[in-house]
């Protein structure tokens, strides 16, 4: 196989491991985004199932599976993180607006990471068809014949450093 080939074929075993890698990165940010879509959602289920009138008795979740009973009064608003840590007060219905405009927006980013992932996956793709058509081609390149050689004198021997043993009938894989 020659130094330009197999350079190539290495350049394109590397684009290949990169772009799994960012796809991996991406999947990881949806999954994210999609819990915390979830959880906007379950807040804003919460807050509609509300009563206009307040509630007697509400229970609270803590977290650790503890929750508190409280009595929510008619006219009780919500404390929401309104940007950069800072909290304030806000009517439910408000709330859930500022909520359900946060799940759309996520929506969007969603997709478009989502057609970010088919781009990079269609390119990669592509990518390994090249490389295994090239491997195929250089598979079926037809060997030179070993010419024979004239016997040169014995010079001492110095041990030659081990190579690497590779599988039988494998050159180059994308993994190298």
């Amino acid at each position: 196989m020659s130094a330009v080939n197999q350079a190539e074929l290495q350049r394109i075993a590397q684009q290949v491991e990169q772009n799994r890698q960012r796809m991996e990165s991406i999947e990881q940010q949806i999954r994210r985004l999609e819990q915390i879509r979830l959880e906007q959602m379950q807040t804003i289920d919460t807050l509609s199932a509300i009563p206009p009138g307040g509630a007697k008795g509400a229970m609270i979740p803590l977290g650790a599976g503890v929750q508190i009973v409280a009595d929510i009064p008619a006219e009780t608003g919500a404390v929401i993180d309104i940007g950069s840590r800072v909290q304030a007060e806000k009517p439910r219905t408000e709330a859930i607006k500022i909520l359900q405009k946060r799940t759309d927006e996520i929506l969007v980013i969603m997709d478009k990471m989502k057609a970010e992932f088919d781009s990079i996956e269609e390119t990669t793709i592509s990518l390994a068809n090249i490389f295994n058509g090239q491997i195929a081609t250089l598979q079926d390149e037809p060997k030179p014949e070993p010419t024979p050689q004239t016997k040169l004198p014995e010079q001492p021997s110095t041990p030659q450093p081990s190579r690497k043993k590779r599988k039988r009938g494998t050159e180059l894989t994308l993994d190298d």
